[in-house]
C-alpha cells in the first residue's frame, strides 16, 4: 500500500470516477443515481492529515438511489461492489477490516469478496438517519434545534460527485444555514451564555480564586468563539477541530490575540482587559450583520462593581424584538439549540437522545 497522503474527499472522487462510475455504466446502465461523501469523518470536513489514515479513512462513498431502485438493487449492489471493485484506488485498498463501527482499517486483499465502504441509500433515508428529519416536508424550528452543528457542518462541507437524481444538491442546500429568525434566536442564546459568565471573571478573582477566574476566562473564550461561528454563518465542528475551524473565520485574526492573551493571563484584571477588547470587536461584527438596530460599541460596569461586561442584555433584547416568526417567538428565551444546551459527546453523537430534548421547547 502506498503511503502518499491524498485528502479523503479527493480519494473518494477517484473512487467514484475511476471505479464506481465505470462499473455502473457497464453493468447497470439504466440506473439513475447520485454519489457523494456527506457522512462522518475528518476528511469530509477537509481536516484529515496523514495521521487520519490509520482508521476510519480510505476510499469511501455513498450511493443514492430512488426508493424503488433502492428496494430492488440495494442488496445486489452491495454484493456486486464486493466482487467487482478494484483492489486499490490510487494505491489505497478498497477492502476494510477491524472495527467497522469505527470506520474500519484499510487492508490490502487480492481476492474477492471485499468488505468495502460503499453505502447504498436514498436521499430521504440518508437525511432521516443523519438529521432525524423528513425532507419531504418543511423542517420545523424544534427539529432544527436538535441537529448538532457537527452533523450540519459535515453535510455542508462534503462533496457531491454526481447528482443524477437531481435531488441531493437541492436537499442539502436547505440545511446550508438557519432561517433568519432562528439565527437571531441562536445568537440571543449565545449572548445569554456570555452575559451569565462575564461578571464572574472578576468576582472570583477579587476573592483570590485565581483558578476559578481562569476557568471562567476559558468559558468566556469558548462562548465567544461559538458566537463567532454563529455570526459567520458557519457550523462549528466537534472539539477535535473546533480551534482549527475557528482560525478559518474572518474574525479569527482579530480575536485570536485577545483570546490567547486572556488565557495566558495570571490575574483577572489582565484577562478582563483582553476580553474587553474581544467584546468590542464582537459587537462591531454584530452590527455588521444588520440583524438589529446598531448597538453602541462599549463595555460597562456590572452594577456598582469594578467589573466590565458587554451590553449583552441590550443585544439580546434587540435580537428577540427583531424576530417576527411566531414559531420562533414562542421558543423559550435563552435556551438555544442542542449545542448551547450541552457539550456532552454522547448526546451530540446520538440523535435518539437529542430528540428527547424537544420536550424542553
Amino acid at each position: 500500500m502506498e503511503k502518499q497522503f491524498i485528502p479523503g474527499l479527493e480519494l473518494s472522487g477517484y473512487l467514484f470516477n475511476e471505479a464506481i462510475q465505470p462499473l455502473l455504466a457497464n453493468h447497470f446502465p439504466q440506473l439513475v443515481y447520485s454519489a457523494a461523501r456527506l457522512d462522518r469523518g475528518s476528511e469530509v470536513m477537509g481536516f484529515d492529515t496523514p495521521m487520519s489514515m490509520d482508521h476510519g479513512w480510505g476510499p469511501k462513498l455513498t450511493l443514492f438511489l430512488n426508493e424503488e431502485d433502492y428496494l430492488t438493487h440495494h442488496a445486489s449492489l452491495v454484493e456486486f461492489f464486493a466482487n467487482h471493485l478494484p483492489f486499490t484506488v490510487h494505491g489505497f485498498p478498497t477492502h476494510f477490516e477491524g472495527n467497522l463501527v469505527d470506520g474500519g482499517q484499510m487492508k490490502l486483499k487480492e481476492d474477492y469478496p471485499l468488505t468495502h465502504s460503499i453505502s447504498i441509500t436514498t436521499p430521504e433515508r440518508f437525511f432521516k438517519a443523519t438529521f432525524h428529519v423528513d425532507v419531504s416536508r418543511a423542517i420545523t424550528a424544534k427539529e432544527w434545534l436538535i441537529i448538532p452543528h457537527q452533523r450540519l457542518r459535515t453535510v455542508r462541507a462534503g462533496q457531491i460527485y454526481h447528482d443524477g437524481l437531481d435531488r441531493l444538491a437541492e436537499i442539502r442546500s436547505r440545511f446550508h444555514w438557519y432561517p433568519r429568525d432562528l439565527w437571531r434566536y441562536l445568537l440571543a442564546g449565545q449572548w445569554q451564555r456570555i452575559s451569565q459568565d462575564a461578571p464572574f471573571l472578576g468576582r472570583t478573582g477579587i476573592v483570590g480564586d485565581d483558578l476559578g477566574s481562569q476557568l471562567l476566562a476559558g468559558r468566556l473564550v469558548t462562548n465567544l468563539m461559538n458566537l463567532a461561528f454563529l455570526m459567520a454563518q458557519e457550523y462549528a465542528p466537534y472539539w477535535k477541530w473546533f480551534g482549527t475551524a475557528f482560525q478559518e473565520l474572518p474574525i479569527a485574526e482579530d480575536l485570536t490575540p485577545f483570546f490567547e492573551a486572556a488565557l495566558k493571563s495570571t490575574d483577572w484584571q489582565s484577562s478582563e482587559r483582553h476580553l474587553t477588547q474581544a467584546y468590542l470587536r464582537v459587537i462591531e461584527a454584530h452590527n455588521a450583520l444588520h440583524l438589529t438596530e446598531p448597538i453602541p460599541v462599549r463595555v460597562e460596569p456590572f452594577y456598582q462593581r469594578p467589573f466590565l461586561v458587554p451590553p449583552a442584555g441590550e443585544i439580546i433584547s434587540a435580537l428577540r424584538a427583531a424576530i417576527t416568526d411566531p414559531e420562533i417567538q414562542a421558543l423559550p428565551a435563552g435556551l438555544g439549540n442542542i449545542n448551547q444546551l450541552s457539550d456532552n459527546t454522547d448526546l451530540l453523537d446520538n440523535l435518539d437522545h437529542g430528540e428527547k430534548l424537544q420536550i424542553l421547547y
